[in-house]
């Protein structure tokens, strides 16, 4: 099998990153739906919504775990973060 370079363009008016401290993940039989969300108190936003199926989830976490392992053999043990103590509730961007 031929392997193909494939070009992948982004747009000129693509923003910059969004930082997320904190994730929702939802699913069903034929696909994940990831929210990211920045919070910052006393609110927070989605920042990034993102949807895959179950199989290219799966390639998702085997990069980042190998992304992980390559950090920490770099830079040391990454301590996880404490989870929020309190419940993250959503609104209806319309009724806020």
């Amino acid at each position: 099998m031929e392997n193909k370079q494939v070009e992948i363009k982004i747009a000129d008016n693509f923003p910059g990153g969004e930082y997320a401290n904190a994730m929702q993940i939802m699913h069903n039989k034929e696909e994940f739906i990831m929210n990211f969300l920045n919070i910052t108190a006393p609110s927070g936003r989605v920042c990034a919504k993102v949807i895959t199926t179950p199989g290219h989830l799966k390639r998702i976490i085997k990069a980042l775990q190998d992304n992980i392992e390559k950090y920490e053999n770099t830079f040391g043990e990454i301590k996880e973060s404490d989870s929020p103590d309190k419940t993250i509730g959503f609104t209806d961007k319309k009724d806020s």
